[in-house]
Formats: C-alpha cells, sequence, structure tokens
C-alpha cells in the first residue's frame, strides 16, 4: 500500500502527516464473490426507491452514509436532483420534527449550556481536529418556518454540509455540524419523554452572549482555518452574533446573506424579463417584502446592490423596497420597532396604518412581490391578481420553507397570471403542463450558494 505524507507547520517546525487514504478494499471471505461496485449502487438505489415516505428515504440515507459514505456521495452526485430534497428541503423539515424519535447514532457535536466553561474540552472531543475547515452551526431556535426545536434542529447543520460535500467536493472530514442547546422554549419538546435535548427554558440575553463569546473563541483556538456558519439562529440574535462576530472570525449567516446572495442572482434574471416585457427602466422596480424578519431583511440588504450596481445611490437603492410585518406596512411614523426593521422603514408615509395585503399593494404598486413570512397561502389568487394587473411579467417568489408554508403555490402563480409569472420558492414545486407548454418553477433557495460560498 502507498502511503502519501504531506507536510504542514506546527509551532514553527515542519512535519509530516498521512494524506487521508481511501477505504481499503474488504479482504477475501468478507463480502460475496460477484459483488460489483456499480451494480451495488444500483441495488442502493432501488432500496432508497421503495421507500414509500420522504422522512423514511430520509433514514435510509442517513444510514447509508454512515455505513458506506462513498456510496452516499457518489449516487448524490449522479442523482442530485433527486437527492436534495431527501437530505435538505423540504425532507428535513420532518426530519428535525422528529429528530429525537429517528435518532440512531451521533453525528456532529453537541455543545449545551452545561457545558459554558468546558467548551475547549467538549470541542476537542471531535476526532479530526485538525482537518475540520467549516461548521455550520444552529441553535435551533428558527428552524425553517417550524419556530423553535432546541436541539431537534441538528439535521439542519448536518443536511447542509452534505451539500456543501456533494455540490463542491470538499471532504467530509473537514466538515463539522454542530447544534448548540441552550434549552427551548418549545413545549412539546420539553413534554416529549424521547427529546435529546436540556428539559429547560431557553437561555437569552447576556448569559448567551458569554456562551457565545466562549465558543467562538475555543472554536477560534481548537480550529484556526475553520469558517462558522450561522444557520436558523432567531432573528434578533442572528443579526447580534453576525455583527459582533464579522470582523474577528471567519463567520457567515446563511439566512441573512446566503438567502440574499441566491435571491439577488434570481432577481437580476428576473427584472431583465420583466423589464423587456414593460418596456420599463430596470432601475424601476419596486419590490414589496412579505415578512421583516432576519432572512427578509438579509435579503433586502442584498438586494440593495441590485439597484447600485445600475447607477442608484445607496439612498436611492433603499427607496425602491417596502416591508410588510405582522402590522401591516412598515414606516417610521407608525411607532417603535424592531432594531433590524429600522433601516427599511419608509419615511415617506405619514397616513393611517396600512394593515392588507391588498391596500399595500395598490399603494406601493410593487414589480416583485417576496415572500419571506412562513405564512402558508398568504398569496391569495387576489393577491396574485393584483400583481398581474399592475405588470405583464409580475416577478412572485414565495421563499418560506417548507413547501407546507409556502405563502403561494406555482400552479396558482401560473393560473392567476395567465402563465406570465416570473417565479422563484424556497422549497421545490414540481413542474406544471400549462396552454400546451410544460413550465419549470424556479427555486431561490440558500442552498444554491453553499458551493459557491
Amino acid at each position: 500500500m502507498t502511503i502519501i505524507l504531506t507536510p504542514y507547520w506546527s509551532n514553527g517546525v515542519q512535519r509530516l502527516k498521512m494524506a487521508i487514504q481511501p477505504e481499503p478494499k474488504p479482504k477475501p471471505g468478507l463480502i460475496p464473490p460477484a459483488f460489483d461496485e456499480d451494480i451495488h449502487a444500483l441495488r442502493c438505489l432501488n432500496q432508497l426507491r421503495s421507500k414509500d415516505k420522504n422522512i423514511e428515504k430520509y433514514i435510509y440515507l442517513s444510514m447509508l452514509k454512515e455505513q458506506n459514505s462513498s456510496m452516499f456521495y457518489k449516487l448524490c452526485l449522479q442523482y442530485m436532483s433527486e437527492f436534495t430534497p431527501l437530505i435538505y428541503t423540504p425532507t428535513v423539515g420532518d426530519a428535525c420534527l422528529q429528530y429525537s424519535h429517528i435518532y440512531r447514532r451521533p453525528e456532529g457535536l453537541f455543545i449545551s449550556i452545561k457545558d459554558k466553561g468546558n467548551i475547549r474540552e467538549v470541542i476537542r472531543s471531535w476526532t479530526k481536529i485538525d482537518k475540520a475547515r467549516i461548521s455550520v452551526v444552529t441553535d435551533g431556535s428558527r428552524i425553517l418556518g417550524l419556530g423553535d426545536l432546541g436541539i431537534n434542529g441538528m439535521p439542519i447543520s448536518i443536511g447542509k454540509l452534505s451539500l456543501y460535500i456533494a455540490g463542491a467536493g470538499i471532504r467530509p472530514a473537514s466538515t463539522i455540524p454542530i447544534c448548540l442547546d441552550l434549552g427551548t422554549n418549545n413545549q412539546k419538546c420539553l413534554d416529549d419523554p424521547l427529546y435529546l435535548g436540556l428539559r429547560q427554558k431557553r437561555i437569552t440575553g447576556p448569559a448567551m452572549t458569554e456562551f457565545m463569546d466562549e465558543f467562538m473563541h475555543e472554536m477560534s483556538v481548537a480550529f484556526p482555518k475553520l469558517l462558522v456558519q450561522f444557520e436558523d439562529f432567531s432573528t434578533d440574535n442572528a443579526f447580534l452574533y453576525l455583527e459582533r462576530y464579522r470582523n474577528k472570525y471567519p463567520v457567515f449567516n446563511d439566512d441573512i446573506q446566503g438567502t440574499g446572495a441566491v435571491v439577488l442572482s434570481g432577481l437580476i434574471n428576473a427584472a431583465r424579463l420583466s423589464s423587456a416585457a414593460s418596456g420599463r427602466p430596470i432601475t424601476d422596480h419596486r419590490i414589496l417584502f412579505f415578512g421583516a424578519g432576519s432572512a427578509g431583511t438579509g435579503v433586502a440588504m442584498q438586494l440593495m446592490s441590485f439597484f447600485t450596481l445600475n447607477g442608484l445611490s445607496q439612498y436611492q437603492a433603499r427607496e425602491r423596497i417596502w416591508f410588510i410585518d405582522s402590522q401591516g406596512l412598515v414606516f417610521d411614523a407608525r411607532g417603535p420597532m424592531a432594531e433590524h426593521k429600522k433601516f427599511f422603514a419608509r419615511k415617506d408615509y405619514n397616513g393611517p396604518p396600512l394593515t392588507g395585503i391588498l391596500d399595500i399593494i395598490e399603494y406601493v404598486k410593487p414589480t416583485a412581490l417576496l415572500g419571506l413570512s412562513t405564512i402558508s397561502n398568504a398569496f391569495t389568487p387576489d393577491v396574485i391578481q393584483a400583481m398581474a394587473v399592475l405588470n405583464q411579467r409580475p416577478i412572485i417568489f414565495p421563499l418560506s420553507n417548507p413547501v407546507c408554508l409556502s405563502e403561494c403555490s406555482f400552479q396558482d402563480a401560473v393560473d392567476h397570471t395567465s402563465g406570465q409569472v416570473l417565479f422563484a420558492s424556497g422549497s421545490p414545486f414540481p413542474a406544471i403542463e400549462y396552454d400546451d407548454r410544460t413550465l419549470y418553477p424556479g427555486q431561490g433557495n440558500n442552498m444554491y450558494i453553499f458551493p459557491g460560498m
């Protein structure tokens, strides 16, 4: 057997270490005599497809990844469009809800508030500490649109890193899925006898920040070359910790920055098509957000660059964006509001509160309607038709995950715009037949930023 040594530096001294070796072939007698790797790939695929429910397919793929990771990633690459919805959205949402019930074996690193003061030792339990390059970290406080799931959020970290590996060719050994257990405010979890997390209410405020400071410091010491990706933190904490650490450590917030980058790319193309149909200048687009959480405002910050790249100032770009939250149109004179909303609060409206989405569409006259509210079917037929009346090619992006929380379906968007909608959703919808054509929905999910990022 050939052993490859690679050099590395440690305390100013160059040393050698053994490079990652391919898995050895089983010894004679340990596999059937007619075993063939290509036929076995077909066998594994048939076993997967024999499952009736996506959650059963998820469990099977988790087992396959544990027992034969090479086969798992080979099939992932070969059947990416089939596997992606199983290892990530929409199936990962169901996997999170059922995590404490379908749990088989440890996968990833669990760090709880009980480990405060001892986080260094917990981190050093990771067996591949010198190989780690990227970690997806969640505290389970805002999993997709499902809310606070506590430690049940771990499949999000696992699933996203699986896509990094399959989509970007990152070595599995260089990834660390991490779930921070700070408790949960989800009473259903706390009452579940099988729940795997701490049975206490969620820690917040200064106590959480002290914990996060220790965690980030110890991560940087143990893994000096590691990128930390924050995932599905609650809105306020998502902004807080991105700002707190972005100039000190290599960090990335997927909900704020990742979603924004993907939606920006979709909007650039959609806006060109819409402008070509209407004859409007590209800078004339008006974007209305339905939902003003971390994802919505994060996307809006990214979309400002759409306008500035086309010649507008930062102030002019901000004036092309409107927000709707649970109280209606977000505007300055409305009164106190969360800090992250203030930047986009309208200063040019001082009338009575506008609470209905149809009234706001009539007032704003948007060319693009983006949903990040996790309110299922919020874009009713009337809302979609109102967008179609205003625009020859309306841009409608219902981006909430999973599918059951999407603001509208692809079918509804097509039916109520006479097939003229420019559509992208957070979770996948099937292609549909309309007017003797097959129409394919776009998908504006932040998973598409992973390989490039």
